[in-house]
């Protein structure tokens, strides 16, 4: 038989028994007993001195091209694979640029900005028309209406019906009795309080209403007589805003009139409020 010593990298040696096949008898087991321990003496400080043979090393998969790689030795450890370096694709976009698409719709206004400085003032303008007259203020105030007018001239009726206009004003603070018109504008609803005074005219009939918008209410009238006198007429009415309150001269079906002159005032028309319907 054939005994073979490995260790690393170390070339095996080699020793061959004497075959004790040809010996017979004591003589061959004694040549055989004596070359064994013969054997052993010799090999003793070979086997001593040889250390026992260490496990294989692991068998590493290698590639083709491994061979332009240093080899790894056994006693250090493979070095950690070099990290790639990273590839960012680049795009020229001028290069890719089209044409120039449709206008998008309006977005969303954003916040107003700092306000600015105020300009210098401009010139003052021209001075406008007054205005006419505004509706009452707060309820919680007191209101006022009132107006005393006369009338220096006479009046005598014609074909048509005739306000009486009058020229002299007595008292009209709040303007709302209108001396172009001949008539009271209500501007604060409420009860007024009215009253016409004229002087008949000599041998002719007097006739008047005191009318609201285009109602009769009531009538001032006095019959032909050769003395002229004085005649007076009242009423309280319910007003509403906007409403009308004038005297009307009855037209010529009878010969009327009202006398007055220059001297003295024969005709008046007076009103004022009583009562607001908000206080």
């Amino acid at each position: 038989p054939t005994i073979q010593k490995h260790s690393n990298d170390l070339p095996c040696e080699c020793v061959r028994l004497i075959d004790t096949t040809a010996v017979a008898g004591p003589l061959r087991r004694g040549v055989i007993m004596f070359g064994g321990i013969l054997l052993l003496v010799l090999l003793f400080p070979l086997v001593v001195s040889v250390t026992p043979p260490s496990k294989a090393p692991h068998r590493v998969c290698r590639r083709c091209c491994d061979h332009l790689e240093p080899p790894e030795s056994s006693t250090t450890r493979a070095a950690p694979p070099q990290q790639m370096p990273e590839v960012r694709a680049f795009i020229n976009m001028t290069i890719l640029k089209g044409d120039k698409g449709d206008r998008g719709d309006k977005g969303t206004p954003g916040k107003a900005g700092v306000e600015g400085l105020s300009g210098a003032r401009g010139p003052m303008g021209p001075k406008g028309s007054k205005g006419p007259i505004g509706a009452p203020g707060d309820a919680c105030k007191t209101q006022h209406s009132a107006f005393s007018v006369g009338r220096r001239k006479a009046l005598h009726s014609v074909e048509y019906y005739q306000a009486l206009v009058f020229d002299t004003v007595f008292v009209n603070p709040y303007e709302h009795f209108n001396m172009f018109k001949g008539k009271f504008y209500c501007y604060v609803p409420g009860i007024y309080f009215f009253n016409v005074n004229i002087h008949t005219w000599n041998f002719k009939e007097t006739y008047l209403h005191i009318m609201q918008n285009d109602q009769e209410k009531v009538i001032l009238y006095a019959q032909p007589s050769e003395r002229s006198i004085m005649q007076s007429q009242s009423i309280m009415l319910s007003l509403e805003l906007n409403d009308e309150v004038w005297v009307r001269l009855y037209k010529r079906e009878r010969e009327n009139a009202v006398y007055s002159d220059d001297v003295d005032v024969y005709i008046t028309f007076n009103g004022y409020l009583i009562k607001p319907s908000v206080e």
